[in-house]
């Protein structure tokens, strides 16, 4: 089991979401600062590295798989942990790949964060202000994160990317325009 991290670094795209979080830590006796985009983390942990941080995959237009490897740079210990309404086997796979210790469904709960931490929630108990996730991670989800793993490995061509998709350019270009709304999806 790791050592306890203590002092660690939100970040997401969410302000109310971090709030929430921050305060269920803090109750538990973990501090931690929150940030909500990449210029602004990578500041904040230069100033004092974190003994962990929970991303999120998608903050606002940027990837926060784009935080993994400066992180990891900062501080070799440090526990970081992606968490996302987007998942995918691809994503992960690229997560683990850059040097997260650990990828996570949003939302995630209390004790899953804190048993991906490596501490021990001596509670129990959920608290009422974290809900425990009740639905899977809707269709139109997985299929855009999907998209977005095969733009990405194409360096955004979207022709190239439809061709790796199996499907007609101008079918990805409608699908592309129809992004998941977070405010209609519980699980973002």
């Amino acid at each position: 089991m790791n050592a306890p991290a203590t002092h660690g670094l939100l970040v997401d795209d969410d302000p109310l979401y971090l709030r929430t979080l921050q305060r269920t830590l803090a109750r538990r006796g973990i501090e931690a600062i929150t940030a909500t985009d990449i210029s602004s983390t990578l500041q904040l942990a230069t100033q004092t590295p974190p003994a962990f941080a929970l991303i999120d995959l998608k903050l606002g237009s940027e990837s926060g798989l784009n935080l993994i490897q400066p992180l990891r740079e900062l501080r070799q210990d440090m526990r970081i942990l992606l968490v996302t309404g987007y998942a995918s086997i691809a994503t992960a796979v690229e997560a683990i790949k850059l040097g997260a210790d650990d990828y996570l469904p949003k939302p995630a709960t209390v004790q899953m964060i804190l048993r991906a931490l490596g501490e021990e929630d001596e509670g129990g108990e959920e608290p009422e202000d974290v809900e425990p996730p009740d639905a899977m991670t809707p269709i139109s989800r997985l299929q855009w994160e999907h998209i977005q793993q095969a733009l990405h490995e194409t360096g955004g061509n979207v022709s190239a990317a439809a061709r790796l998709l199996g499907m007609h350019r101008r079918s990805l270009q409608r699908k592309l325009t129809k992004r998941p709304s977070p405010e209609r999806d519980p699980n973002r």
